[in-house]
């Protein structure tokens, strides 16, 4: 925040987003962190897990050397089909992701939902020094609660196992936040050479910061966490 104050000082034009991101208060496993929730929005969370494993599926966690080429094949094909489905680009070629294996495999943390048919979906997750970057999701068989689980979950238990201090799971979905992913500000800073656009552009953002503020102050009151006196 304090660099984007100094590119605002600069004259950039400013302007502030929404991402949802579990922070790790040293809990000691998933247990603890679901004691940290209100009953029922721990009673919710052990439910929604609960129903992942009546499926039958088992979730594996990758990282380094143990992602192989034919994991790669498996979460390619959930990347297109998120793309298709979101009539998006499917921008990153299958290549791409061996080359990141290959090129940062410490960084790369591939989490796969599968079943005895062999893998239904996954998460791909990028690791930084202290964070967790929830990246792309995707899936073959729809089963219900298993997004939850393989993006949200899995990815607490990762940090909490590696001493991560948080998972930011990106924008959108504001049903992150019953799941202990609270509303974070998001800076950046846009250089506009035309004046006529530059000044509508910053009336625009004017307001889009104010909403903004007043989303983040909506949603954390409906924080999934016990207050202090509980």
């Amino acid at each position: 925040e304090a660099q984007w104050k100094r590119m605002g000082d600069s004259g950039l034009l400013l302007r502030t987003g929404l991402q949802y991101h579990w922070e790790n208060q040293g809990y000691r496993d998933f247990e603890d962190f679901l004691g940290t929730l209100t009953s029922r929005k721990r009673k919710a969370i052990r439910k929604e897990r609960r129903a992942v494993e009546e499926h039958g599926i088992t979730l594996v966690t990758l990282t380094g050397s143990d992602i192989r080429e034919h994991h790669w094949d498996a979460f390619f094909r959930f990347y297109r089909d998120t793309s298709d489905r979101k009539w998006g680009a499917t921008y990153l070629t299958r290549p791409f992701f061996s080359l990141i294996g290959e090129r940062m495999p410490d960084n790369v943390v591939l989490i796969l939902a599968e079943s005895a048919g062999g893998s239904v979906a996954g998460a791909l997750n990028l690791m930084g020094g202290d964070t967790l970057y929830g990246r792309y999701w995707g899936c073959s068989e729809n089963y219900r609660f298993l997004h939850f689980e393989t993006c949200y979950y899995q990815a607490i238990d990762f940090a909490i196992s590696r001493g991560l201090k948080r998972v930011e799971a990106g924008a959108q979905g504001p049903h992150k936040v019953q799941r202990g992913y609270l509303p974070h500000r998001t800076h950046s800073a846009h250089w506009i050479g035309d004046p006529h656009f530059r000044q509508a552009v910053a009336n625009y953002l004017k307001d889009e910061r104010a909403d903004t503020d007043s989303e983040i102050r909506a949603w954390a009151r409906h924080s999934p966490f016990r207050k202090v006196n509980d």
